[in-house]
This record gives structure tokens, sequence and C-alpha cells, in this order.
């Protein structure tokens, strides 16, 4: 008699390999399977397949192969897009089939907000989850008084851009102007050269490749040595420090839930296997990848390696925790997003080499920083026009 082989555990992996924000969702991939790597692909005494589809940064794409992955493949649990606006696409058709997702980066404020869902979690973060505490820190601790913003005109942006701005003004602060730039910008020359000159620095938030355009335009038209910059994580992310002169990106300041500064043992272990086996520093698109991988390999575990009880999977999704993940402390607060540290990092460059240094920590930040979450909920989701610009004139 031979013994049956153990059927698979079934995941799917919807990702960014190709368009704008290709390097980003690489780096997705990189860190899951490190993750896998690390255990031969197996989880609670199963093995994994790990079903991989590229949605190209397109939202309708993202949706196309979500419903693949759940109706031909099968898959026990979807871990979800990239774009926040690929993660909104996909949100009915995943909650409407009750299929386990996890988002370990697509941020989109609401779908652990106003259209959070039983099946849906986050070990990611959400979009205004570090903007919130920075804004606030930026008031205090910079003194600074009238800000710009440049975002991607697009949901993320918004959101990253409403959470700075909400409690920057909350302490005394002002945002005078806002500008947007389309996802996949060529040139922004024309933008950088609208910023109003009676600033105290410039808050950006451009996506994916943009990033690198935009550091680069902000520096040769003369604002680096002018106009203090600072932004959201994702200018200064490790899968878009490389690709930068790493003068552009000096003395960048952004917060985020990873830094591969990141000096704690769990972090080092990490960013050495991962350098080791990638030859480049560990960007969050990876961190947040490979503690998902942990994180579902947790809730397997738990439930003996029983993913088909979709509702005991669930469960044990709900219900782990992560005390020693690579960016630190993990847990979920009552509506399924991740409560974890906010670390303010400044950009240092080393030998040509730049990192995010991290000279600030925000203990076990949730989505909605201090605010009570009833309250919070009341008003609407940060959007182009929400907070409204009352200093801009």
């Amino acid at each position: 008699m031979h013994a049956q082989p153990t059927a698979p555990i079934r995941i799917g992996f919807l990702a960014d390999i190709t368009g704008t924000v290709a390097p980003s969702g690489r780096d997705m991939l990189d860190g899951f399977q490190l993750y896998l790597a690390e255990k031969g692909s197996v989880m609670a005494g199963r093995p994994v397949q790990l079903i991989v589809e590229d949605a190209g940064g397109v939202p309708a794409n993202a949706l196309t192969k979500a419903r693949k992955m759940v109706e031909q493949d099968r898959v026990h649990i979807l871990t979800a897009p990239l774009l926040a606006s690929e993660g909104y696409a996909v949100r009915d058709y995943v909650v409407d089939r009750n299929v386990p997702t996890l988002f370990a980066v697509c941020s989109a404020d609401d779908l652990t907000q106003r259209k959070r869902a039983p099946n849906l979690i986050r070990t990611g973060w959400s979009s205004s989850q570090p903007t919130h505490p920075f804004g606030e820190w930026v008031a205090t601790m910079l003194k600074f008084k009238r800000i710009a913003t440049i975002g991607s005109d697009y949901a993320f942006g918004y959101e990253v851009v409403g959470g700075f701005q909400r409690t920057f003004e909350g302490h005394g602060g002002q945002v005078v102007q806002k500008i947007w730039a389309p996802l996949g910008t060529p040139d922004f020359s024309p933008y950088v050269t609208q910023f109003r000159r009676d600033v105290d620095a410039v808050f950006a938030i451009p996506v994916g490749a943009d990033v690198i355009r935009f550091v680069k335009a902000y520096r040769q038209y003369g604002l680096k040595d002018r106009l203090p910059l600072i932004g959201g994580g994702l200018l200064s992310d490790e899968s878009l420090l490389r690709g930068m002169d790493p003068e552009d990106a000096a003395g960048v300041i952004t917060p985020l839930m990873w830094s591969a500064a990141l000096s704690t043992p769990q972090a080092r272990k990490f960013v050495e296997a991962y350098t080791a086996k990638y030859q480049k520093d560990p960007s969050y698109y990876a961190e947040t990848n490979y503690s998902g991988a942990q994180w579902i390999d947790t809730a397997a575990q738990n439930v003996g390696g029983k993913v088909e009880d979709t509702e005991g999977f669930l469960r044990a999704l709900r219900a782990v925790q992560l005390p020693n993940a690579p960016r630190g402390p993990m847990r979920l607060d009552g509506y399924q997003n991740v409560i974890q540290n906010i670390y303010v990092r400044k950009v240092e460059v080393r030998g040509g080499h730049a990192t995010n240094s991290v000279i600030n920590t925000f203990h076990n930040v949730s989505q909605f920083w201090t605010f009570p979450p009833e309250e919070f909920l009341t008003q609407p989701v940060y959007d182009r026009a929400y907070p409204p610009c009352r200093y801009c004139g």
C-alpha cells in the first residue's frame, strides 16, 4: 500500500509583474517565494501550489485574473493585487464568492473600513495609516507650517495625501496647494515648476517608476536645495531607491512600516536572506509578502491544514498574531486591518548606496490613528476633493 499524496494548498498570487509598477510587483513575488523556499514549499504538512497571475497594473485585468484563479484553479486563498484601484476592482467579486483574500500590499483604505467584509484580511497597510502619525510629526517636530502636495491621480494618492493633510492641519499646519499627476506621467517638468515658492516643504506621493522621474525633475529644477522633500512611504521605497540617482533621493523623509535598515534580529535575518537570494535590498513589497506568507502558514497550521473549511480557515486568519515579523509586531484590529509600527525614515547615502535610516518610531498604529473608529467612518473616504483644500488660493 502506498500512502496517498497530500493534495496541495493552492494559493492564488495576483501581482503586477509588467507595467508601470513592475519592479514593485516582482519584489512582491520574490518576498513570498523566499518564505516558501525557506519552508520547502510546505505549509501545515501540505505542499503549496503557488499560482501566479499578472494584472499589469490594470484594474480590469485584476478582476479577470482573480476570476480565473477562483473558478478554474479553485484556490483556497487569494493574495490580492498591488494597486488600490485593483483592490477595489476585485473586492465585490471575492466578497460575493466568500474567497479568503489576504491583502499584503493593496492599501485602499475602504477595503477594511466602509467596504470591509469577513473574508478580507489585510496584513499590509491602509493607505492613510502611515501618514496620519506623519502629518502630526511634521507639524510638531519639523515645525513646517505651509506645504504643497503632489500625488498620483487615483485612489491611493488621494488617501495618502488625505491622511497627511488631516493630521497636519489638525496640528496647526496648512496645505496650500494640491497637484495631481496621472499614473505613468512621462515628464514631471510641468508639475514641479508649478509649486508655490512660499511653502516650507513639498509632500509627494507618485507611484512606481513615476517616483524616479519625479525626484530627478525635482532636483534638476533646483527645488531640492530650497524646499525639503517629504512624502508617502513609496517615495523612498527600496524597490525604487535602486533606480534613483542617490543624490536625487538623499534627505527625503517618509513614513512606512518597513525599512531595510531596521536593526532588530528578525529584520536583519530577513534582509540577509533576501539580499543573498536576490542581490538587492528588500522593499516593503518584499517584506509584506514574506510576512503575508508567514501569516497564511500560521493560520493553516492552526486549522491542521484543513484550508478547505473556508469558515474555519477565515477564523484562523483573523486570529493570527505575529509578534516577531521582520517589520515588527503585527495583529489585526476589529476591522481586519493590521496594527503595526510606523517608522519615519530619512534617506542617507553611504558609499553611493541609499538606505532608509529610521529616525522615529510610532508603535502599534491602527488605521484610525487616534480617531474613534465610529467617528472616523462617518466622514467620506479620502478622495480628490476630501479633505477640501481650505488654504489653497
